[in-house]
């Protein structure tokens, strides 16, 4: 008896987000836009201060020319229109493109080391969010009561190490306040906007490109270097991308259209408005916008706007986890379902500690936003630029697109994200090498999992035996035969699995029904209930299952056992025994393995990855583990 679905007709089983597109809009608010949303707080008084010391109305209104088209370009061109429409089953981000080029299915090491680096980049991104937001928002303080200035990092990381803190506790229950105090948010900055257009309301001539052209070609290397500041206005672009599952594509449209994009033109402009009427470029100009009566107030908004906007960075973090975990290149790590009201509220503890103490360490060891924003940027440039590279792909691959017409498209794209990564180049010197040593370590981590379970794979497939040679040794050594079930989960894909002959070497029995499952992770985030387990009858009492899941799910084994006895598997799901293996790994000692410290390194994450009886949600009851030793 058998039943195997077409791997590549796997349905998607997630149904798209319900409710009304406004609503859902306002949700997105919350989650998708907090990085960019708060990007005004830091961004224009960064690029004067890379600009010039007076900066005259040329520069200004560059300045001003080179943001709008920005946002233009790559948030709304890029992002918004062409990479929310390359989507992996609704799944957006660089990891589920990367799945979606079919690296599972082909060996393609150039598109799987754009994907996993562009994700390690954005490790170190997410420590950098929280610390260059928190921080831009709390020196407010600076213009309300300059007395008060000492205080700003020690709050600053006060509030950081609380809100690490909660995370394990969820933000179901307040997460619905995300999306209001953020509209609220954008209201606010778009009236500030008006305030400063309405004083000087030629700003707007700076919709012509030719401003940001001309300053860049007269100004030399200055007008080079302010991209690197410029690029600050779209650091969480990649965010409307990686999000899009949670929502949705038409709702963060909507988001972005309605409320989003017009509040940061109106903002930025109002801030370039001022600084042309003669403010003082001193200090934080985007506070100077805000009447002295609302200064405080609108200092506690900034702080919880920047709260939220951590936030969304930290369970962005915890998702990307989790794929890279399903998809086979992190360890097992342990994740705790936060709420049962959404299936992206997690929390991955080792993730979230990891993110705090880099996170304060940023904080403490830069001081000041300012500092910071010379850290900021490069890992995302360098993250778009490799997305670019992965869009040319898939118009040609998935769109069908002629390479004309995806390298036209895409070789604008690259040449704009290029730009602004060589521009952000040369900020390693003053704290760029923070992310690229962060995204190096956590790529090493990727790769050397990945290799290291590879080695297992082919270690245990060295020495498989043929189901029907193993029955029948059964046999011929009147093997006795137990009542109930074993289950036997395996890495392999045919024969006997190892586990199952280690454990009838040693305990010299064997259970009367066996069944053997693999469990497969496809390159799409969800899979149908009705394509989730192929099954098949290889010898009498002996059933092999193969059980399929997205990267976004976490299979559940107890589960899967009920839905093959309603397929016809003659099992006793009320005496049911599951072996599982406890691999020791060493190094081999002919010199054909890997090298010693990639061993090394390999088998302290197996040890301390998550039990592969609790990733599996196996009954701890219910569980015999056998120990074996692998040389890799």
């Amino acid at each position: 008896m058998s039943e195997t679905p077409a791997p590549l007709a796997v349905e998607t089983a997630r149904q798209p987000p319900q409710g009304k597109l406004p609503v859902l809009a306002l949700s997105a608010l919350g989650i998708v836009f907090g990085d960019i949303g708060t990007s005004p707080l830091y961004t224009f008084k960064t690029i004067l201060g890379t600009a010039e010391a007076s900066p005259d109305a040329s520069v200004v209104l560059g300045a001003l020319s080179l943001v709008l088209w920005t946002l233009f370009i790559i948030t709304t061109v890029k992002y918004v229109s062409f990479a929310m429409s390359v989507d992996n089953d609704g799944e957006g981000g660089i990891l589920a493109l990367m799945a979606l080029l079919g690296v599972k299915k082909q060996h393609r090491p150039t598109i799987v080391a754009f994907g996993l680096f562009g994700a390690a980049l954005i490790y170190g991104d997410g420590a950098i969010t929280p610390a260059i937001s928190v921080l831009s928002a709390l020196e407010g303080i600076n213009m309300a009561t300059p007395a008060l200035q000492p205080c700003v990092v020690p709050a600053a990381v006060a509030i950081l190490v609380a809100l690490f803190a909660i995370q394990s506790r969820g933000t179901a229950s307040i997460g619905h306040w995300f999306g209001p105090v953020m509209l609220v948010w954008f209201l606010a900055m778009a009236a500030m906007g008006i305030s400063g257009i309405v004083q000087h309301p030629s700003v707007f001539a700076a919709l012509n490109p030719a401003y940001g052209l001309s300053y860049l070609l007269s100004h030399g290397a200055t007008g080079f270097l302010v991209l690197g500041a410029v690029f600050l206005c779209v650091t969480g672009a990649e965010a409307l991308y990686a999000d899009m599952g949670h929502f949705g594509r038409g709702p963060i449209k909507l988001a972005w259209f309605a409320v989003v994009f017009p509040s940061l033109i109106l903002n930025y402009a109002g801030q370039a408005a001022l600084v042309l009427e003669g403010a003082p470029t001193d200090g934080n100009i985007f506070f100077r916008l805000c009447p002295a009566v609302l200064l405080i107030p609108l200092i506690v908004l900034a702080t919880v706007a920047t709260i939220i906007a951590s936030q969304s960075i930290i369970t962005g973090a915890f998702s990307m986890t989790r794929q890279a975990i399903q998809l086979g290149w992190l360890p097992r790590l342990s994740i705790k379902q936060t709420s049962s009201e959404g299936y992206g509220q997690i929390y991955v503890g080792a993730v979230n500690w990891l993110l705090m103490i880099v996170t304060v360490g940023l904080t403490i060891g830069f001081g000041k936003s300012d500092n910071l924003a010379a850290a900021y940027g490069i890992a995302v440039s360098l993250t778009m630029l490799m997305t670019s590279a992965l869009l040319f792909i898939a118009m040609r691959e998935i769109w069908g697109w002629s390479p004309l017409a995806a390298g036209s498209v895409a070789g604008c794209f690259l040449v704009v994200d290029s730009a602004f990564f060589l521009a952000n180049l040369t900020k390693i010197a003053e704290g760029g090498y923070v992310p690229l040593i962060l995204a190096v370590l956590v790529y090493s981590v990727m790769w050397i999992w990945h290799r290291g379970s590879a080695a297992v794979a082919e270690r245990i497939h060295e020495a498989l035996i043929p189901v029907p040679e193993f029955m029948a040794k059964i046999a011929a050594r009147n093997m006795p035969r137990v009542p109930g079930t074993a289950v036997f989960p395996t890495r392999t894909d045919r024969d006997t699995p190892p586990v199952m002959v280690w454990h009838v070497k040693h305990n010299r029995a064997l259970h009367e029904h066996l069944f053997v499952l693999r469990v497969d992770t496809l390159s799409v985030p969800w899979v149908a209930s009705r394509n989730r387990i192929a099954i098949t009858e290889v010898a009498p009492n002996f059933w092999r299952a193969e059980a399929h899941f997205g990267f976004m799910e976490r299979p559940h084994i107890p589960e899967l056992l009920a839905a093959s006895k309603a397929l016809g598997c003659t099992i006793d799901l009320d005496d049911v025994t599951y072996y599982v293996g406890h691999e020791t790994v060493i190094g081999r000692e002919d010199g054909k393995g890997l090298p010693a410290w990639q061993e090394q390194f390999f088998a302290v994450m197996e040890r301390n990855a998550v039990h592969i009886s609790d990733f599996f949600n196996l009954p701890t009851d219910q569980v015999v583990e056998i120990g074996r030793q692998i040389a890799i």
